[in-house]
């Protein structure tokens, strides 16, 4: 169980990595949670639903979407989307934009910074999902179940162009620390080029896609307890300023608040692929 002042999950994670490349999901129930900032992320964010009661994300102008939900990379920018619910169970899927357009059978691009009803994009299949998740007993049949529909889809689907899956698995990869310009002289592509490809398949452009990896990578390291100058030194920041304008923009907050995030503080948890290691909390996971 992770609990985080009136939040309090039960959180399972899948005893094999999915089949799909770009695929990490955990599961969760959540008897109380009021009013999670929802911290960007350099994902697409899938969240299924098959619970009594359903998630509501709250949006920072009065707007709100309830129940299984897609969102794109990046959103919650400067703090304007907020989750709550009660009584929820759900599995969460994080999909790498360059597999994301194949599984969802849009693009990222098409989500225009927005979190989107999974009924919109599936239909008939977003239903389907929820009841089989619902009629099985045990998490590991339910990432099973997600995983082969996330398989089948991908298969089905249509592929970003492999100079545009090259592009972001080397943003990825130097954690935000590449050059746009570098780049486009690798791929023999004009920068013209790079940002209308990128932002056309994978929901970003370039520019943006580094700047949230770098983002990312710093924000876990904050919340890991490491030295915010240490943070920025290491992160491609110009100076401690620099970082925390960045999280500002991103969050809503500032560093020393972003520390005290559940939505990173549980990934620790919840998403034990995750490369930088994080504080420890009590957790007896969900394996019924």
């Amino acid at each position: 169980m992770f609990v985080h002042g009136a939040a309090a999950w039960d959180v399972a994670c899948p005893q094999r990595p999915s089949r799909v490349p770009g695929v990490t999901m955990a599961g969760f129930r959540v008897r109380e949670l009021d009013a999670l900032r929802m911290v960007p992320h350099p994902a697409v964010t899938l969240l299924v639903e098959f619970g009594t009661g359903s998630p509501v994300m709250d949006y920072a102008d009065g707007r709100q979407q309830r129940g299984s939900v897609v969102a794109g990379p990046g959103v919650g920018s400067g703090g304007a989307v907020w989750a709550r619910g009660e009584n929820v169970e759900c599995v969460q899927v994080r999909l790498s934009p360059v597999v994301a357009r194949a599984v969802l059978g849009v693009s990222p691009a098409e989500l225009d910074g927005a979190v989107v009803a999974l009924d919109d994009l599936w239909g008939r299949e977003a239903s389907r999902i929820r009841e089989r998740l619902g009629d099985v007993s045990s998490w590991e049949d339910r990432f099973a179940l997600t995983d082969a529909l996330l398989a089948r889809r991908r298969e089905a689907g249509t592929p970003v162009d492999p100079e545009v899956a090259w592009a972001w698995n080397r943003i990825v990869v130097s954690r935000g620390l590449v050059r746009v310009d570098k780049l486009a002289a690798e791929l023999g592509w004009s920068r013209k080029r790079l940002w209308s490809r990128f932002r056309s398949q994978i929901g970003l452009p370039p520019k943006r896609a580094v700047k949230l990896v770098r983002f990312d990578h710093a924000a876990h390291r904050l919340v890991a307890g490491q030295d915010a100058a240490r943070v920025a030194a290491d992160g491609g920041y110009a100076d401690q300023s620099h970082l925390h304008r960045d999280v500002v923009a991103f969050t809503g907050v500032t560093p020393a608040a972003v520390v005290g995030e559940p939505f990173l503080a549980v990934d620790d948890i919840a998403w034990t692929s995750h490369e930088t290691p994080a504080k420890t909390h009590a957790s007896g996971g969900l394996r019924r």
